[in-house]
């Protein structure tokens, strides 16, 4: 339903009219979600464009200023008022190729509201918002007109969002070298200077809040500045000459999001960022396929090979056919492939030039490794590493990207690694300017990579990337991405991710979309095996994955990811396989995803159904206390036993002391059940269950 809505408005908008000297009177219009929980108002208070959100009639966030600056032309900040608005509502379900649900519903109300300056009607700005039962989205609409016809440069964006000083805060810092790859802070609201979203807020009065953006296209990514204790504006990433975005008229701003709730578990359960994101624009994308990989990855982290020939060379032939013979005979659908091409020799971080796309390293024979692979059933996943040089990986994109399809490559990773700040562009005049990882020229560039890979039915998966904002809805082929700390900080990281990293990732980077974290570490103490030769000596034996073995298994239900890695060397997993059986036997695609109960920072529990079939699995973790967890097994089908096969901690398990303690058992369960399992510190328990009959 739409309409438009003159003054006074009616029915679910209202108009509240409010003296202020000096000016017309204050308009202000309010919009509800479906069940009247959640309630948004705009107002033009002050001649200032300004938002609200109350959650059962208790104010979450506070008025804070809309708006936008701009290098050549006025902005809109000054001088506002209120002088139209439509109403909509929509309610609809769309199914997704793959995800953490197969069907997803699409409930809102909207509220378009447009703001012109008194002095000048012919100048106006919109914002949408759109009311969910779990959050709300806002955007800026912006139409050609006077001063602002073709080409603009937006030098601020003035969204503020104030949520007070007293919510305990989950962030990492914005602006650091190492882009997103922080250990996550707990803090009051009031202490945090500058955040990466999502960040997360929890109230006294259990009121959950999460701000993040959807749908980031042709705009610099936002980011959380200080104004004052709780108050904080959107800090858009600048380009080198200082200009945050460059775009054209008419143009449409991300959406920037707050997801809210009254548990932890609601941000967990919300789609509201794939709801704010378009339709798939690629048409059929049965190409994409969810499944599992191994790879030559975690032996270069923990130096049992290198990436290049200064040391003993990973990417062969002969132990690239060693990978996909374990794929082949463990049921995995790939074998991710890193240090083939020649660029890793020598000082490549400084030095990005060096990678060439299509050459290989004499030791490695592409087409004979393709031929094998097709040859077991296996593809090969291709890998990217740019360091940071994305022209010299634009001027080779095409090639590279035909090299690949032309090799039955399915997926490819790519990385950034470089400090954020440090992407190289070589300009129309051949000038050398430096970019941010998440500025406007980045989300350009991954956006291009995504769309070319899909001309050639290729799945892509950003190491260092642009931040996740739903983008997966319309480009179902961007499958994955890292962009927090991953597993590889276990094998050399100062300090490796502590026990409550995976407690707290749920509850803020991956309320964004799926990551590529790369779990299943078995030898949970690498560093303290003997190095393979002298010039290649281990890292500090206290680099380590902090988790027992059972919470390794939990990972691959607990972070979602419709790629998922078997990270640790082959002959690891055979040294366990009974425990391996697990990784074997779980699903990375899902028909539906339930958070079961949950603490940010403190413990998790997932329920995940598989899609096509009738198997559930479970995934619970802690963070360095152990406690004991519920699944309550209401989710099974009514009137049909299950089978339960269970991996847990078993009673001395400690990550410190004893990591690989562990029970496998099986049970008879139906719905109704409810399954109680001892975790250790840093402990976790994976459960599969199979219906009886």
């Amino acid at each position: 339903m739409r309409r438009n809505i003159g003054w006074p408005l009616q029915l679910c908008l209202v108009l509240a009219m409010a003296g202020i000297a000096g000016q017309a009177d204050a308009k202000t219009l309010r919009v509800a979600s479906p069940d009247g929980r959640i309630v948004v108002s705009v107002s033009d208070d002050g001649g200032q464009a300004r938002y609200a959100v109350a959650f059962d009639g208790r104010e979450v966030v506070a008025p804070s200023k809309l708006g936008l600056l701009f290098k050549d032309a006025a902005g809109f900040e000054r001088g506002l008022e209120i002088v139209d608005a439509a109403e909509a509502s929509a309610d609809v379900t769309w199914e997704q190729p793959w995800g953490e649900r197969r069907l997803v519903r699409d409930r809102h109300n909207e509220l378009l509201v447009t703001f012109a300056e008194a002095a000048a009607p012919s100048r106006a700005m919109a914002a949408r918002f759109r009311v969910f039962d779990d959050g709300v989205g806002f955007r800026y609409e912006v139409g050609r007109q006077k001063g602002l016809k073709g080409a603009v440069e937006i030098v601020d964006e003035l969204t503020e969002f104030v949520v007070g000083d007293r919510p305990t805060a989950w962030w990492i810092p914005s602006g650091e070298f190492n882009r997103y790859e922080y250990v996550y802070q707990s803090t009051p609201a009031g202490d945090v200077q500058d955040a990466h979203t999502p960040i997360t807020l929890r109230r006294d009065d259990g009121v959950h809040l999460s701000i993040h953006e959807a749908a980031l296209v042709d705009w610099s990514g936002m980011s959380l500045q200080r104004l004052r204790p709780g108050a904080f504006t959107a800090e858009l990433s600048r380009w080198s000459d200082g200009v945050r975005v460059k775009t054209e008229t008419p143009f449409k701003s991300p959406w920037r999001t707050i997801q809210i709730a009254d548990a932890a578990t609601g941000l967990l359960n919300s789609d509201l960022i794939l709801n704010l994101n378009e339709p798939n624009a690629l048409g059929d994308v049965s190409w994409v396929e969810p499944g599992k990989y191994v790879g030559i990855w975690w032996a270069m982290h923990i130096r049992e090979r290198t990436w290049g020939n200064e040391g003993i060379h990973g990417a062969t032939t002969e132990e690239t056919k060693r990978y996909i013979d374990f794929a082949a005979e463990n049921g995995f659908m790939g074998v991710l492939v890193e240090g083939w091409n020649i660029g890793w020799d020598g000082d490549w971080f400084n030095n990005p030039d060096l990678f060439n796309f299509t050459i290989a390293y004499p030791d490695f024979d592409l087409d004979a490794v393709a031929a094998y692979a097709k040859d077991k059933g296996v593809t090969l996943i291709g890998h990217h590493e740019t360091s940071g040089g994305v022209t010299n990986y634009e001027n080779q994109l095409a090639d590279a990207l035909d090299l690949y399809a032309a090799h039955g490559v399915k997926a490819i990773k790519t990385g950034y690694v470089a400090d954020a700040g440090r992407i190289e562009r070589t300009d129309d005049k051949g000038v050398l300017r430096y970019e941010w990882h998440d500025g406007q020229f980045m989300v350009d560039h991954h956006l291009r990579v995504v769309t070319e890979a899909a001309k050639r039915q290729i799945a892509i998966n950003p190491h260092e990337p642009v931040k996740d904002t739903g983008l997966r809805r319309t480009y179902p082929n961007w499958v994955s991405r890292e962009g927090a700390r991953g597993q590889e900080f276990n094998a050399w990281g100062s300090p490796p991710n502590p026990p409550e990293h995976a407690a707290i990732l749920p509850f803020t980077r991956m309320l964004a979309g799926p990551m590529d974290f790369t779990p299943g570490i078995f030898d949970l103490e690498p560093n303290k095996r003997p190095p393979v030769r002298e010039d290649m000596p281990r890292s500090d034996p206290g680099n380590r994955p902090q988790t027992t073995l059972a919470k390794q298994l939990a990972l691959y239900v607990v972070l979602y990811s419709p790629i998922q890695m078997a990270a640790d060397l082959p002959e690891n997993y055979e040294r366990r396989p009974d425990a391996f059986q697990f990784i074997k036997d779980v699903a990375t695609d899902w028909e539906e995803s339930i958070a079961l109960n949950g603490e940010i920072g403190d413990y998790v529990t997932f329920a995940r159904k598989a899609r096509g079939g009738d198997d559930w699995f479970i995934g619970m973790l802690t963070d360095e206390r152990a406690r004991a967890l519920q699944a309550p097994l209401d989710f099974l089908d009514e009137g049909r036993a299950y089978r339960a096969e269970i991996y847990r901690d078993g009673r001395l398990a400690d990550w410190r002391a004893n990591p690989y303690v562990m029970i496998i058992e099986t049970r008879t369960v139906k719905k109704g059940d409810v399954l109680t399992f001892p975790l250790a510190a840093s402990g976790g328990a994976a459960v599969r269950l199979t219906p009886a009959e």
